[in-house]
Order: structure tokens, then sequence, then C-alpha cells
């Protein structure tokens, strides 16, 4: 039996638990490497397909909120 981890997955979890700490204990290091883990997995989310539905309901919400602001 082979058991096979998916990475994009493990950096969620990891995310999600370091989110939970209270922002007062985090030093600078700390969100530094939340940032680079954070990016990490967008890259490693972006050719999915569910990073493509992500990327254009953001697009389609920026698109509306421009339109709205617009004059």
């Amino acid at each position: 039996m082979v058991l096979s981890i998916n990475v994009a997955f493990l950096l969620a979890v990891v995310i999600a638990l370091r989110l939970r700490r209270r922002t007062e204990a985090r030093s600078r290091f700390d969100e530094k490497l939340t940032v680079v883990i954070v990016l990490v997995f967008g890259v490693l989310i972006a050719p999915t397909s569910f990073g493509q539905g992500v990327l254009n309901a953001v697009g389609q919400v920026a698109h509306s909120l421009s339109q709205t602001s617009s004059p």
C-alpha cells in the first residue's frame, strides 16, 4: 500500500494552523514564513482547475467593483 500526500493540501493545513495563532505572538520571521508558504501554495494550485476557478471568480468580482466605482 502506497500513501501519497497532496502537497497543496498539506500546505493548506499548515496555513490554516499558522493563521489560527494570535497575531501578537508572531515574530517578523513567522510572518515572512507564512507569506512564503502562502505564495508557494498559490503557485501549486494555480494550474489546477480549482485555481483557475478561483482566478475567474476573483476577476469577475474585481471587474464588477471597477464598474461600480467608475463615474
